[in-house]
């Protein structure tokens, strides 16, 4: 099979992409070997004829509402198999369920009225009979794939006016009695709330029950592998609970307005889990002050220990949540305390860290996840001897009970690339079409989270209900709380404890595995300053993406663990701190889970190019993107292309609170402040009043003069990082 482009088809209201696809139908013998007895596939090829057919492959790229519409029931007729998924899995982005479905069934169901090309006179029961198997056809397609697209309680308009048609037009049907059912359950159904489990709300706890600091005792009662096994029991039963289109950066990015406050639900979920298990693993060796230097140690041991088990169990998502709180400053500034951990689980550490190295848009861990996806069991290597020998033990227990794992990811992966790609490529093109490239590229990352949610089916987890409990009543720190516990903690370590020749060596070793360097530099251990963001709840601004805990936070999605330092200082991989409503990171995450804190985390799977951030879609209409940016997406800290990703944040909040925005070589200082602005949910017209500046170090910054082109006055050297301050 060959392919061909075949260009590009225009008609009123669509473009099309034309692909011709050349495929061999039959090999036959000539006439002398048939004359001879020869068979087609015995002989060679020049004594075969072979025989070709040549098919053309329509696939909309921009049309209208109507014209994309109109594409489910002819997109089979066009060889374009995969475009009902497509659409079904992206339309929210332009559209409402209410809007599809008025023109499916008004427009084209309606035999009397119906200009739908193929049927277009419908003078025969022949051509009736097939419209409305194409639109039986879509119709099936979405209750199998997105039915919590019809769940409008108390109302439910979209479905009662499903179920009219089909009474109207496919009495008695399966189709019908499926919907009625559906109708049932809906109705009966309580407004789903996502998952009490593993909120760690006061309200989920039973009566008399009190938020409390871990006791260590309790804590290390629980087996390493329970820990992990919980974990990940409630982090599969939420991910299989995400729906996808939550994801998508045009929905996501809106999550901080306050109209948007229970938008995507789903996905708050996965973030307030991540969260949880962050605040946790800091509270479980910070809260106790009673604790010798040994003590706390053998708890950092414990949560490696339980991170390792996790990566067993391929739950990247707790694994990743261990290791950010882990690499927060109030842990990671515990130098005494790290002193005594053994080298084997220092060395497990480092490993465990290195999966989400950022590396190169953290390619170790997309290539992981991508070879891990549906693999049976965890493929585990490991430089210590020790290490590898005990996780080899562990994989053959799981193998000789014969029990499979699925794979949960860390969504905030996920978040920043739809959120980039939200960012990079316009929604609509030339003539108001809606641009469905954008929605070609973004079902790229969608079905990946599609193919996840159905590896993790393979998962045979039992709730544990006396760790569950004890998880829910852990009482979380604040980030002024846990620096405060760190610094007495450390005060209070007896230095003497290690001679000067072995702490020294102990040192070298620690920054050696941190740093890659032999030169230990702790981080600035000055207190964290309280700047809430957001409504009441103090949620950041613009955290929406994940990465290592930078996804978008509300109320009690208000911790994101990012890295300290800028993607040049070699800190950055284990300088993370967690953010709060009372305190964010110093710099910005590249990925985390927070479209604010890090933008968004994003960088696909499947787009290494991609960074992370947080777009916003009215900002990038008047964005005109050049070819070559469409080719190789723009990406953070890099020009390419005549573009390149900058983050700004306003002055006066967090810098982890940022929001991400495309330039291109012809935007000048009005254009990128007004863009900023819109995003930040700020109006528009006070271009004027602010002043844009670009940040070198902790002392430099860059102000740019009032009509300057951002893109060539940028200091491309540094960090892309910009602030956005009102003038004096």
């Amino acid at each position: 099979t060959t392919f061909q482009d075949g260009g590009e088809e225009v008609e009123d209201g669509a473009v099309y992409n034309v692909t011709l696809k050349k495929v061999q139908i039959q090999q036959a013998a000539n006439k002398g070997a048939r004359w001879l007895g020869g068979e087609g596939d015995q002989l060679p090829p020049e004594h075969t004829v072979r025989q070709y057919e040549t098919s053309k492959i329509r696939a909309i790229k921009a049309g209208t509402l109507e014209k994309l519409v109109e594409n489910l029931l002819t997109a089979f007729g066009d060889a374009d198999f995969s475009y009902i998924s497509i659409f079904l899995a992206t339309y929210r982005a332009f559209a409402s369920p209410r809007a599809v479905l008025e023109l499916l069934l008004d427009r084209f169901g309606n035999m009397e009225t119906s200009s739908h090309g193929q049927v277009a006179n419908l003078n025969s029961l022949e051509s009736e009979m097939v419209l409305r198997a194409e639109i039986a056809s879509v119709l099936r397609a979405w209750l199998d794939q997105c039915s919590e697209d019809f769940r409008e309680p108390p109302d439910y308009m979209c479905l009662l006016k499903l179920l009219d048609y089909l009474k109207n037009n496919m009495p008695n049907s399966d189709m019908e009695s499926r919907v009625q059912n559906l109708l049932k359950q809906f109705q009966n159904q309580e407004v789903e709330a996502v998952d009490g489990f593993c909120s760690t709300s006061s309200s989920d706890l039973v009566d008399g029950e009190e938020l409390e600091i871990s006791n260590p005792e309790e804590f290390s009662s629980f087996q390493d592998h329970v820990v992990a096994e919980q974990l990940t029991y409630m982090d599969v039963m939420l991910f299989r609970r995400v729906v996808p289109y939550h994801c998508l950066g045009s929905i996501w990015s809106q999550r901080d307005k306050k109209e948007n406050k229970n938008l995507a639900p789903t996905v708050r979920a996965t973030i307030t889990q991540f969260n949880a298990v962050t605040k946790c693993v800091i509270s479980t060796i910070l809260g106790t002050r009673e604790l010798k230097i040994q003590q706390r140690a053998k708890i950092i041991e414990k949560w490696i220990h339980i991170a390792h088990e996790c990566r067993i169990l391929k739950n990247f998502s707790s694994l990743r949540a261990i290791i950010s709180a882990l690499q927060s400053n109030s842990i990671y500034r515990l130098k005494t305390t790290w002193m005594c951990v053994s080298k084997d689980i220092l060395v497990m550490y480092e490993e465990l860290s290195e999966i989400f190295s950022d590396h190169d848009n953290y390619l170790t861990s997309r290539e992981l996840l991508m070879k891990e996806a549906t693999s049976k069991f965890a493929n585990l290597d490991s430089s210590e001897k020790e290490n590898q020998k005990k996780s080899q033990k562990r994989l053959q227990l799981q193998k000789n009970r014969g029990v499979m794992q699925g794979t949960v990811p860390y969504l905030g992966t996920f978040l920043t690339d739809l959120i980039m790609l939200d960012t990079a490529l316009q929604d609509y093109v030339e003539g108001g079409l809606i641009n469905f490239e954008k929605r070609r590229r973004e079902f790229e990352v969608i079905a990946q989270i599609k193919l996840l949610q159905s590896s993790c089916n393979s998962y045979c987890l039992i709730p544990d209900q006396k760790f569950i409990q004890w998880f829910r009543r852990q009482r979380h720190l604040t980030e002024e709380e846990s620096y405060k516990l760190s610094r007495e903690a450390e005060a209070a370590a007896d230095t003497n404890i290690l001679s000067p020749k072995s702490q020294k060596s102990m040192v070298k070793r620690i920054s050696t595995l941190f740093l890659g360097t032999d030169v230990f530099t702790p981080p600035k251990e000055q207190p964290p300053k309280s700047s809430p963001v957001g409504g009441s709840s103090g949620e950041s601004t613009d955290s929406a993406s994940v990465s290592s805990c930078e996804f978008n936070h509300s109320e009690t999605e208000d911790v994101c663990v990012t890295p300290v330092s800028s993607p040049e200082d070699p800190l950055k991989k284990v300088q993370l701190r967690p953010l709060h409503a009372a305190g964010r990171p110093k710099t910005l995450a590249q990925g985390s889970y927070s479209d604010k804190g890090s933008g968004s985390s994003k960088g696909s799977i499947f787009d290494p190019g991609l960074g992370s951030d947080s777009g916003s879609i009215p900002t990038r209409e008047s964005v005109s993107v050049p070819s070559s940016a469409l080719k190789v997406l723009p990406v953070y800290n890099q020009q390419s292309g005549g573009s390149c990703i900058i983050r700004v944040s306003m002055d006066g909040l967090h810098a982890s609170v940022y929001k991400s925005i495309l330039i291109t070589n012809q935007d000048r200082i009005p254009d990128v402040t007004q863009r900023a602005l819109l995003k930040h949910n700020l109006e528009p017209d006070s271009v004027e009043d602010y002043e844009l500046v670009q940040v070198i170090s902790e002392d430099k910054e860059l102000v740019f003069p009032r009509d300057a082109n951002v893109f060539y006055g940028m200091n491309s050297h540094v960090n892309f990082d910009f602030i956005l301050r009102k003038k004096a």
